[in-house]
């Protein structure tokens, strides 16, 4: 069957079971467009390329499977660079299509010509430039298969216009994919487990450090064993939050900067810390020779440049977390299971006075004229949702409250960009979600700051009929970049205030499409909410008028110890 660079691209991607993908044509790419026509494959056009990015990004943190993005060459390929970032960081698995120049013209300073993949180099796993339309099938299969496996993250594949639309090609679908030097390792050493079940069960301040290479490794019901075999607590990282239910009695959330006073101390004073699929993350330790100083280390990670990378680890694994924890729990029985650990009653008694001592805190006055707190909104909203709804967020204060505030006791609910920190993820990354799991209700949850900066993807969510709920924190500033000038600029307050009436959002909303609705008091939240919840055949985009001197406590200020954790200033000093 002889077909062009262009439908053999297509019928790869169906090939490897793509259904959806997200993208905006343009002339080097427009070849690959004709075909999407007679295609099974859902495309959805977006009203910026930085969208389709990050739509494909929150298409595969709720599905585990690859998100994937099409855009023409460029400034559409430059667009999706902050994506292909995102994704790099938070080993997310996408792969991306990007057109290019023709093959004479590359070089040439051509009409949007740019060197995609040197660009991009540093932030994918590996990219390819196609110069055979017959290699099509090869690079794509190859794509696939190195997005998803070891470590995910996102890869892509430069096309010229000219191998898309001129060249042929025999059909053939390639049998498997040999990759030489690239064998991820995946089983971890016999013996290093070994030794990290006898320092598990010796320990009597330990604490399960959970990332988010737990909810990639689909590892989730492996941490459960190995809690329940072993009964230590667990901090469950940004990027890990239901990865390990919080009703569970020996959950204490999220740790680091912003975590609670609970998870930060008691990393602070275990002796050993598990840390199972996470990287140790600046944002984590905060000052890193005072991390947990008297902890030892057992780190796992499929990633072996994440071993000592940052702290040494005295028993460091290299290998899948869900297979080094199965077989760990393995080896924790062979020792004599749950009998075999040491006592830890102090310990678990020393978390629970924490947690009762130093709960997470604010005031949502009633008086008429009071202020709504943005954290009675997320607790508003967690309440009235059901409980395996599908949380995403944009970056700032709002993404720590909900953090913070909602409860997430499912795995993939929480959708957010955690290493790179994305303004204006939100949105698009609700949109992708709910295309992947269209039978959960999806919200969003917003700043103003962030908001503004993709919101135009309301319009590809309204055309499309994709119900994402949108709940914007409005307290008219930037609001993390507010608090740090409060607290360490003299209160300063440079370029920051954004104004709570420009623009209006119930407008925007109702001209994008959507259905549109304004908070500003407390009584007022929850008939919002519900009614929200009753719409289900558009987007809605609820603007929560919120006071914009509330600050987000506990805090670790950037680059200090995590014995110096700030509290809410009405429950006093923290710390060791």
């Amino acid at each position: 069957m002889k077909l062009t660079g262009a439908q053999a691209l297509i019928k790869s991607l169906e090939m490897e079971g793509v259904e959806v993908m997200f993208g905006l044509p343009g002339g080097a790419i427009l070849p690959v467009y004709d075909p999407i026509i007679d295609s099974t494959i859902r495309h959805i056009l977006v009203r910026h390329e930085q969208g389709a990015g990050h739509m494909a990004e929150g298409y595969a943190h709720v599905t585990g499977r690859p998100g994937v993005a099409m855009v023409t060459s460029g400034p559409a390929a430059t667009n999706i660079v902050t994506p292909l970032c995102d994704a790099y960081l938070d080993s997310i698995p996408m792969v991306v299509i990007t057109g290019q120049v023709g093959l004479a013209a590359i070089g040439t300073d051509a009409f949007q010509e740019c060197d995609t993949t040197g660009i991009t180099m540093s932030v994918t796993k590996h990219n390819w430039l196609v110069t055979d339309a017959a290699d099509i099938p090869q690079i794509v299969r190859e794509a696939f298969h190195v997005a998803t496996s070891g470590r995910p993250g996102p890869v892509l594949i430069d096309i010229p216009k000219d191998v898309s639309a001129s060249q042929t090609m025999d059909w053939y679908w390639p049998d498997s994919v040999d990759l030489p030097g690239y064998k991820p390792a995946t089983i971890g050493e016999p013996h290093l487990i070994k030794e990290a079940a006898r320092m598990i069960g010796e320990s009597r301040r330990p604490v399960i450090y959970a990332g988010g290479g737990i909810l990639k490794a689909r590892a989730a019901e492996a941490l459960k064993q190995l809690v329940d075999v072993t009964g230590i607590p667990v901090v469950t990282t940004l990027m890990a939050r239901g990865a390990f239910p919080d009703d569970h009695d020996l959950c204490l959330g999220m740790p680091g900067m912003h975590g609670n006073y609970t998870a930060v101390t008691a990393m602070q004073r275990s002796d050993l810390l598990i840390a199972l699929g996470s990287r140790f993350d600046d944002r984590v330790t905060g000052k890193v020779p005072a991390f947990a100083p008297e902890a030892k280390i057992i780190h796992v990670d499929i990633d072996p440049a994440e071993l000592g990378k940052v702290r040494r680890a005295d028993v460091g694994i290299a290998g899948d977390c869900r297979l080094v924890i199965e077989e760990l729990v393995k080896a924790i029985n062979a020792m004599g299971g749950s009998e075999s650990q040491a006592d830890r009653k102090d310990w678990i008694a020393q978390v629970h006075a924490w947690q009762e001592q130093f709960p997470l805190h604010y005031d949502q006055s009633w008086d008429e004229g009071g202020s709504l707190k943005p954290q009675f909104v997320i607790e508003q909203l967690r309440d009235a949702t059901p409980d395996d709804a599908i949380v995403c967020s944009g970056v700032g204060q709002h993404q720590m409250w909900a953090s913070q505030y909602w409860k997430f006791n499912h795995p993939y609910t929480w959708v957010n960009s955690g290493g790179l920190g994305t303004m204006g993820f939100a949105v698009p990354a609700a949109i992708g979600a709910k295309v992947g799991r269209p039978d959960r209700m999806v919200w969003a949850v917003d700043g103003d700051g962030c908001f503004q900066m993709t919101a135009q993807e309301l319009v590809t969510a309204s055309s499309e009929r994709i119900p994402v709920k949108i709940a914007i924190l409005n307290n008219a500033y930037l609001g993390m970049v507010r608090q740090w000038q409060e607290l360490f600029y003299e209160e300063r307050y440079s370029e920051v205030y954004l104004s709570p009436d420009l623009p209006d959002y119930v407008k925007w909303a109702e001209a994008m499409g959507c259905v549109g609705l304004k908070v500003e008091h407390p009584e007022e939240v929850l008939p919002a909410i519900e009614k929200a919840n009753e719409i289900d055949d558009r987007p809605v985009v609820i603007d929560f008028r919120t006071d914009s001197s509330e600050k987000v406590y506990p805090m670790v200020a950037a680059g200090t110890s995590n014995d110096l954790v700030i509290l809410d200033p009405s429950q006093g000093e923290g710390g060791r």
